[in-house]
């Protein structure tokens, strides 16, 4: 059996990124033991972000496709979709807490996250949030 591989999309102060599609830097945790494990971080350029693979779509694996889950707080349908194609699970969280909305996902207690909102995709502030720049 394979260690299960949690992605969070993860803020320079720590915190779970608010929007999935900007966010350019992801924990990666390998589940297997009580506490989630620290195994390394993607670290995506700003053209390899989700948003920017999405728009593309030319069918390009996706760093993320190595995880089983990944958790932020929004995300859209169609990128939600497109990961799933490839059998990893994005799900949105209104925990900012990256250790305890892997736990709580562990337990089935993940608190659901807000509705996508499409404006925040092309707000050049939320861009510089969420890329860290």
């Amino acid at each position: 059996m394979t260690t299960p591989l949690i992605a969070v999309a993860v803020l320079k102060n720590g915190n779970i990124s608010g929007h999935a599609g900007r966010t350019v830097n992801w924990d990666v945790y390998a589940t297997d033991s009580e506490e989630p494990l620290l195994v390394w971080s993607i670290r995506l350029s700003k053209s390899g972000s989700l948003h920017e693979w999405h728009v593309r779509g030319n069918g390009e694996r996706h760093p993320l496709h190595s995880v089983d889950v990944a958790i932020c707080g929004s995300a859209g349908e169609g990128v939600t979709r497109r990961l799933a194609e490839r059998d990893t699970q994005l799900l949105t969280t209104t925990e900012t807490d990256p250790l305890k909305a892997i736990r709580d996902y562990l337990k089935g207690t993940l608190a659901s996250g807000l509705p996508h909102e499409e404006a925040e995709c092309l707000d050049p502030d939320h861009r510089r949030e969420v890329s860290g720049h």
